[in-house]
């Protein structure tokens, strides 16, 4: 695996690194994670497509973007990927509202799905997306278990519009599904949250794909104010502070949900994934050190999946993670370069939602506010 990367900043592109004979015309695939109105701006597929001509060249729109051990905004951030065993397919769907989410899904998995097919990246929307309805969707359409990773585009913290897109200048309402193939491209992957929970478990009594009703027959909203107090007149942004803790089923393992939009005449929720009636809800707040610490800990879970030394690490974490964090923000990236070491190159996005295995041998699910990360190697 041969790796080149750039970016964008100020008006400039820059080349950041390169390993040992790379070369950008034989790049298989690049990946671009930028700043949403930066990429209108910019339209950078022009140039990215005359500098890697066979690559197919994946753009998304994110609330920050990581290079190496560094987290920036209002940049590109272009990784340039040749594989020396792998092979590379992408597909693009359309989707124009979040009940087609489970189609896009089956979609992306018909049209990638193959024996030799050893992971996807799904890169999606984050506004029209239902983004547990799109993973189950691709899970159940492969033939075998296959992880799948990525994540949802973002838009900085305005939620106004995300952009997605492959071979072309991304737009909305995108999904991508990225195939990687072949026996010697090796994948670990973890997942790690580190919020505290807080309050009794509730059940929700009311609900409708990813929009909430009611908690314990109480309108969830109200109850969902009371909780946040101060907090609530920044209502939806300042839900990113105060996620849910959900479990479907009695005995599955937690995963966090977070609000996208509430609707104040139809007392709602929307969040990026299902709340099924039935499933078991907790509040949830930050812990700036567990935050850090959970960072780690995927690293550590990715690596010892791995059993190698990685040649690239894909890092996604929640725009939650990063307006709690503030200044630390750059931590969450630090502690995992210091268990990778300096080899891996490593890249990523400020998410939506993230997307990942919860554990070795699972599929893929949809997680918020989370660090989720991806190594591979060919070694």
């Amino acid at each position: 695996m041969k790796i080149g990367q750039l970016r964008f900043v100020d008006g400039n592109w820059e080349q950041i690194s390169e390993t040992p004979g790379f070369q950008p015309e034989k790049a298989h695939l690049v990946l671009t994670f930028g700043e949403r109105k930066l990429l209108e701006s910019t339209i950078p597929y022009s140039y990215l497509h005359a500098l890697y001509p066979n690559a197919q060249i994946v753009i998304n729109s994110t609330s920050g973007e990581i290079i190496s051990d560094k987290v920036q905004d209002n940049s590109l951030v272009v990784t340039a990927i040749e594989f020396e065993k792998s092979t590379v397919r992408t597909v693009q769907v359309d989707i124009f509202d979040h009940k087609e989410s489970y189609q896009a899904g089956e979609a992306i998995a018909h049209a990638l799905d193959d024996a030799n097919l050893a992971a996807i990246i799904l890169i999606s929307d984050g506004g029209v997306v239902n983004g547990s309805d799109l993973i189950e969707g691709t899970n159940r359409s492969l033939n075998r278990l296959v992880p799948v990773i990525g994540g949802l585009a973002g838009d900085a913290d305005r939620f106004e519009r995300t952009l997605v897109g492959v071979n072309q200048d991304p737009a909305a309402g995108k999904v991508v599904g990225i195939g990687l193939y072949g026996a010697d491209l090796k994948v670990g992957h973890g997942s790690m949250g580190g919020w505290d929970v807080f309050g009794p478990e509730r059940e929700v009594t009311k609900s409708s794909y990813n929009e909430l009703y009611q908690i314990d027959d109480r309108i969830a909203l109200d109850l969902y104010k009371d909780y946040l107090g101060k907090y609530a007149d920044g209502l939806p942004g300042t839900a990113l502070l105060f996620p849910l803790s959900i479990r479907v089923t009695p005995d599955s393992k937690p995963l966090v949900r977070t609000i996208l939009s509430i609707d104040e005449t139809a007392k709602s929720m929307t969040f990026a994934g299902d709340i099924p009636e039935g499933a078991r809800v907790r509040f949830m707040r930050a812990n700036m050190d567990r935050l850090v610490e959970a960072s780690a800990t995927a690293a550590q879970k990715s690596l010892q999946q791995l059993g190698k030394t990685p040649e690239l690490a894909l890092l996604i974490s929640c725009v939650g993670r990063k307006l709690v964090l503030g200044q630390r923000t750059e931590e969450e990236v630090e502690v995992a370069r210091d268990i990778f070491g300096n080899q891996p190159i490593m890249t990523g996005f400020y998410s939506y939602g993230e997307i990942a295995p919860a554990g070795p041998a699972t599929p893929g699910e949809l997680h918020n506010q989370t660090m989720t990360i991806t190594i591979l190697s060919e070694q």
